[in-house]
């Protein structure tokens, strides 16, 4: 469904084609003739996304990736490949193999990916284990929590994708997708959990919070009250 914004009105558009010159008229009469059309989402789209009663579907997908994300955070925190004084052992080993798989007429780890494995991961792996052990755990407990819901799931994404990318599958493309739906859901996606009381107070980039309000009320309260 298309709903139209706005339209110039016909009588102010002859008043300046009579003032102005033929060269400005030309892009002004383009311009004034331009209409801005939203396209509506479709019901479903609005119920899965917008709407708070099927929270609960979200609710349920986001503690199963959460806790998948955490489990495998706590499982690398206490293990000293990971972290510790062997951090990074592991990940030189599955970059490693990452590496070989960049080899062959179909390979399953593209060449740009292996330059990047091999230039930017391959020298620091000991602060990359420490990033991706702790980077799993903040993303398991603030999709649990439904805590910045949106972006937990998106750096749960980002981190599937760079497995993915890096020739491992495994249960990968499951929780891509799924958390790919987090993303898309975000407004709703924590409404049972904490981002239903921060989200409103904190609010978004483009639009601000009760917080902010509160912030600018109290600075026009001062203003009004200086001598």
């Amino acid at each position: 469904m298309l709903r139209r914004e706005w339209e110039g009105p016909v009588n102010a558009r002859a008043a300046h084609r009579r003032r102005l010159p033929q060269r400005f008229l030309r892009g002004s009469y383009a311009a004034h003739m331009m209409t801005t059309r939203i396209i509506d989402d479709p019901p479903i789209a609005r119920a899965l996304f917008s709407d708070t009663r099927l929270a609960w579907i979200w609710l349920i997908v986001r503690v199963y990736l959460g806790w998948q994300w955490l489990g495998e955070g706590i499982a690398k925190a206490t293990t000293s490949a990971w972290v510790g004084p062997h951090a990074g052992a592991f990940l030189t080993t599955w970059v490693t193999g990452s590496l070989a798989k960049t080899h062959g007429p179909h390979p399953d780890v593209q060449g740009w990916y292996g330059a990047f494995l091999s230039s930017v991961v391959l020298p620091h792996t000991a602060f990359w284990s420490y990033l991706v052990t702790f980077g799993e755990c903040a993303v398991g407990l603030g999709l649990i929590l439904g805590l910045f819901t949106g972006i937990a799931a998106f750096f749960g994404t980002a981190m599937n994708a760079s497995y993915l990318l890096a020739g491992t599958v495994s249960v990968n493309p499951i929780l891509f997708a799924l958390g790919s739906l987090i993303v898309l859901a975000w407004k709703t996606a924590g409404w049972w959990g904490l981002d239903r009381w921060v989200l409103p107070r904190l609010g978004t980039p483009w639009s601000g919070g009760t917080a902010a309000s509160s912030s600018r009320t109290s600075l026009r309260t001062d203003a009004k009250g200086r001598p």
